[in-house]
Formats: structure tokens, sequence, C-alpha cells
């Protein structure tokens, strides 16, 4: 005899938590991008198995799509160089051994970017924020939970954008914060291990932020491709557990 057991089997749902992906080129990803000897750039195609796909693994794509995450993450978004292997789906992987449920990841970096380039009104900024808002629109069941920033090597080249990059990034936190209705989001930003003259007055910048629920991962130390600018493969899988690490111990609530 058969009974109706459909309570028993559908548990609560839980909420897609969902990931803001943004900055430039090493949050995009060049892990695996190689130039063969005509000088063209290529991705070598190799996924770790840190950034293999899940089906719990979404991302939202270039037309604001949910479908399954694979690398390179943001092949359809940043879409003038060749894009490789990112710090997204590390992270993602690391975060879904912990919590339950869909993770969601919003892809928004673009490569060779300025923090100018992301303020409010400007282009980026206004496609990052309303990705990020189509990513939970008409859905009560998805919640933005943080956002991964990873940019500053553009900044390091002039004086004067490294003095002024602590307050443009504070007045991106600010704005982004606003313009989601989300005043206390988590802001998880890298601190840059790679650019010019002024690199270490950036990284002084993104160190010294002091606002609540922002904290920074130092990226130096982690190995550089041959150009000296963005991280190896090896490099984007531990940066995404780093990453991972302070999302579950600072935030993952």
């Amino acid at each position: 005899m058969e009974t109706n057991t459909d309570s028993n089997h559908n548990p609560p749902k839980t909420k897609k938590q969902i990931f803001i992906l943004s900055g430039q080129s090493n949050m995009a990803g060049r892990g695996g991008v190689i130039k063969n000897h005509h000088r063209h750039q290529h991705w070598d195609g190799v996924v770790p198995p840190e950034c293999c796909p899940n089906p719990s693994i979404l991302r939202l794509s270039a037309s604001l799509q949910w479908e399954p995450a694979h690398e390179p993450l943001h092949a359809d978004i940043d879409t003038k160089k060749v894009c490789g292997v990112g710090p997204g789906m590390s992270f993602a992987n690391a975060v879904r051994q912990r919590v339950v449920g869909e993770l969601g990841l919003v892809p928004c970096a673009v490569g060779g970017t300025a923090i100018k380039e992301w303020a409010r009104g400007e282009e980026l900024y206004e496609n990052m924020v309303k990705r990020a808002k189509d990513s939970v629109k008409g859905d009560n069941n998805s919640e933005i939970k943080a956002l991964l920033w990873y940019q500053g090597e553009s900044d390091t080249s002039s004086e004067h954008d490294a003095e002024v990059y602590r307050v443009n990034m504070e007045n991106l936190i600010h704005n982004v914060r606003q313009d989601l209705n989300l005043p206390s989001l988590p802001i998880i930003q890298v601190a840059i291990t790679s650019g010019s003259e002024y690199i270490e007055k950036v990284r002084e910048a993104q160190k010294g932020i002091d606002l609540a629920k922002v904290i920074c991962v130092d990226a130096k130390g982690l190995q550089l491709k041959e150009d000296n600018l963005h991280l190896t493969t090896e490099a984007q899988v531990q940066l995404g557990h780093m990453l991972a690490e302070a999302y579950l111990t600072h935030f993952d609530v």
C-alpha cells in the first residue's frame, strides 16, 4: 500500500547562496593561459580537481541565465582577453563541502580595469550591480552572501592612483551595499601581489581599510606566471581556498 511520504522526502529548501566575483584579470582568471609561437594566447584547458564542476555550483551567464559553472568562469564576461582558471571554482568547491544547498557565482571581473572604472555610474560598476540584482530577482530562495574583490594592479603605475585607492575602494564598498540594499554585505578583498612601481602603496591601502565586515586576504607569496603579473593555475587554487577559509571563518552563518 502506497502512502504519501512527500513531506518526508522534501525537507525545507535551503537558500541558494550567491557570491559576486569582481575586479580585474586575476579574479577573471589567467591560470593556464599561454602564448603559442605566433604570440597568440589560448587556455591550456587544464582543470585541477579543486576546480571541477559540481551540480550544486551554478554561474550567472552574460545573458543572465543560471547554468552549471565550469572553468573558465569569466569566458563570456571578460571577452576581450583569453580567460583561464581564476579563484572562483576552487572557492566554490571548498565552500560547498561545508554548506548545504546550491552556490551561485556571479562573475563580473574585467581585466586591466582601474578602480575609477568601478565608480558608481560607470559601466563596469552598473553592470556588476545589475547582475547581482538579477541573481536574486523574483527568487525568495536566493541570498547574496559576499562580494569577492581582487583588483588594484592597474592602480600601481601612478602615485596619484595609488594614493586615492583607499578612498575609492571605500566608496565602492559603501555604494555597492547601498545599491544592493545590503548594508552589511560581507566583502573579501585580495591584497595584490603584482603590479608596478606603487604596489606597496596600494597594498597598504587595501590592508588599511577598516570597515565592518570587510576583510583582506593577502595574495603575497602566491606563485606568478612568467609575466610576473598573473597567478598560475596552482596559485589560483590556493587563493580560492584562502578566500573560502576567510568566508567560512568570518561570515558563514
